[in-house]
């Protein structure tokens, strides 16, 4: 037959560099396939063989020989006078297979075929992207900004798909020209009128924890943990780490030496403060952490209405909530309650310094209690008994005769009764034994290293 030029009659091919060979065939056969079943009714009884390295295509149409005057259906039957015609010894009964030349199509159906041959392949095209982009979610992707616009960025990557960065996820202080190299993560990919849309972000948690990974081979390695990352884009940043190696230190190793490994993603986020903060399942000692700078004098947990009040002394209140609220916001996400920040002695207006008992309680007595948190007749008497004897070693008669004479200074109070709490250590003050493991990374000029943990009572 003729031989079928497909590379120069269907130029748009050369284009599609990601199909390959064995599926191209199948699209050119099921487009043929489709244009034969319109001409002929039906697709059944022909045979399409395609060489895409030749660029040829076949068509056989098979039909079978019947008696003369016995045709019902000239596409699946011809007469034996006919069929001789073309060779002369056939005979009734088998089956005749015959060519089918491009010239046997209109002109119309030329061009359909073209225009759903051309069609199908971008379809497909379509479907890997999706399906490509689908896989890398939560992935980094590097790309370079072929148009910036008003609420969004079109940046391309290397083989020129075309992504997109909403205003919405991009960092407030970005700024973005022509040309510009864009790292971003892909947040998540749809299909929009039949088009993949691959959109990309810089203000997802999941973006610093991708930088991380990169930056510290302990936590790729699977040595180190990120238990939970919150941010503020642009502003502040919280992530909680553990190691299960007590060898490894996660917040030194998160922030390198001199901070050589957060500085750089500090740079990438737009010099965005980094706190980070070594986890622990003690809520208490949590919140005293993600509270930092500001030093926790006492703190008390509402479980069932998952609330903390932490009180402190009223210079720490400001560096607590931070700027705009920034630093308590983030802090709330981090350990997952509400956190209400009091200044010290809104706990209990009527409370009793300590010192003004130095009378009938021994001066080394206080100071034992006050190092343990408890500068206050109510702070005492809000830990149970036997917390007072684990926490400060001191004889169970002493701590009897300690809470004796503090229930005393209340018991005259109107309506005042005074019970041993059971509250849980969770809710007893615990500023004591909570070492700051916070990190922040202000500029990327600035050293940022684990500060040392206070020492334990």
């Amino acid at each position: 037959m003729k031989t079928l030029d497909l590379i120069d009659s269907f130029s748009e091919f050369k284009e599609f560099k990601n199909i390959d060979r064995e599926t191209l065939m199948h699209i050119l056969e099921e487009v043929f396939r489709t244009a034969l079943a319109k001409r002929y009714g039906t697709e059944d009884n022909f045979d399409i063989i395609v060489n895409i390295d030749k660029g040829d295509l076949e068509i056989f149409r098979n039909r079978t020989i019947v008696e003369d005057g016995a045709v019902k259906d000239e596409n699946l039957e011809i007469a034996y006078s006919d069929a001789i015609k073309i060779e002369s010894d056939f005979e009734v009964g088998e089956e005749l297979s015959e060519p089918i030349y491009m010239s046997d199509f209109g002109r119309r159906e030329i061009l359909a075929i073209r225009q759903n041959l051309v069609s199908k392949i971008q379809d497909y095209e379509k479907s890997l992207i999706f399906q490509k982009y689908k896989e890398k979610v939560g992935e980094i992707i590097v790309g370079e900004v072929y148009q910036p616009w008003n609420k969004e960025i079109l940046i391309l990557d290397e083989e020129k798909i075309e992504l997109v960065l909403p205003k919405t996820e991009q960092i407030p202080s970005d700024r973005f020209r022509k040309g510009d190299t864009v790292r971003a993560v892909v947040l998540k990919v749809e299909m929009r009128n039949n088009n993949p849309v691959i959109v990309l972000s810089r203000t997802s948690p999941i973006f610093l924890e991708r930088l991380l990974e990169a930056e510290v081979p302990e936590i790729y390695d699977g040595l180190i943990t990120i238990r939970n990352i919150v941010r503020i884009p642009g502003e502040r940043a919280k992530i909680a780490v553990e190691s299960y190696d007590d060898r490894i230190d996660p917040v030194g190793s998160c922030v390198g030496i001199k901070g050589a490994r957060i500085h750089g993603i500090v740079r990438e986020l737009r010099n965005e403060n980094i706190d980070v903060l070594n986890y622990t399942p003690r809520l208490d000692i949590m919140v005293q952490r993600a509270l930092a700078p500001a030093k926790v004098a006492s703190i008390k947990v509402d479980e069932e209405n998952k609330k903390v009040e932490v009180f402190m002394e009223p210079d720490q209140v400001s560096l607590a909530i931070g700027k705009g609220g920034c630093n308590i916001k983030l802090a709330s996400k981090l350990v997952g309650y509400d956190i209400d920040v009091y200044r010290k002695g809104d706990e209990y207006p009527d409370d009793v310094d300590l010192h003004e008992f130095s009378d009938e309680i021994d001066q080394w007595i206080i100071d034992i209690l006050i190092n343990i948190g408890c500068d206050t007749a109510r702070n005492v008497l809000a830990l149970s008994k036997e917390d007072l004897l684990s926490r400060t070693d001191l004889e169970e008669e002493t701590i009897d005769e300690v809470i004796r004479i503090l229930k005393a200074e209340f018991e005259d109070e109107p309506g005042e009764t005074t019970t041993e709490s059971k509250e849980t250590p969770e809710e007893a003050p615990a500023a004591q034994d909570a070492p700051e493991e916070s990190v922040a990374a202000e500029t990327p000029e600035a050293e940022a290293q684990p500060q040392e943990p206070e020492e334990k009572q």
